[in-house]
């Protein structure tokens, strides 16, 4: 099935007697939203990314309703850091997702044993997930590079500095500094 797949795909990138490349955007439904069913799965080793929709952030009106931790780029990693993007590009990336799984795992969690049997720092992940779906995932409108950053190391204020390990202690302080002359300047405007 992988090499048929893998010939269909090719076959349809193909534009006899023309140079160039063509992006393809296979769209895919699961049987009972399965990603690991064989045409998925295998279709997510071919392609260089795969994203991946859910039905319950549609629900809740969030645009794009794009689950993130299933969704990849292959390419990511090559396209971000210094002189492509931000130098703190790839590790806020990281600690965002990382935080964002654990407040999944939390909301599972607290599915079981009720929000108030949760820790202070389990119901801190909760509002980040919580605001990380609401305002980094969900774009009412187009968003440039350092807004959605912007709007990352918002979502990550909430938390202990201890959480953040996957943020060096540099790049903190420097968000830390940003983030204080930026209240002191909105301060003296009012």
């Amino acid at each position: 099935m992988y090499s048929d797949l893998a010939t269909l795909y090719e076959r349809a990138g193909r534009i006899r007697g023309r140079q160039g490349s063509v992006t393809q955007v296979p769209i895919l439904t699961m049987p009972n939203d399965d990603i690991t069913h064989p045409i998925p799965d295998l279709t997510g080793y071919i392609t260089e990314g795969q994203i991946v929709l859910d039905r319950e952030l549609n629900r809740r009106d969030l645009y794009p309703p794009i689950q993130v931790l299933p969704s990849l780029s292959r390419l990511m990693k090559d396209g971000t850091g210094v002189g492509m993007t931000h130098a703190d590009h790839p590790a806020l990336a990281a600690q965002l997702y990382a935080v964002y799984a654990q407040a999944r795992q939390t909301c599972i969690l607290a599915s079981v044993v009720g929000e108030e049997g949760l820790s202070a720092t389990d119901r801190t992940y909760l509002a980040f997930g919580d605001r990380f779906e609401r305002e980094l995932v969900a774009q009412p409108e187009r968003r440039a590079m350092a807004q959605s950053m912007e709007a990352g190391w918002q979502a990550l204020a909430g938390l202990p500095h201890s959480e953040l390990t996957r943020l060096s202690d540099a790049q903190i302080e420097r968000q830390l500094a940003h983030l204080s002359a930026r209240s002191d300047s909105v301060a003296m405007e009012v």
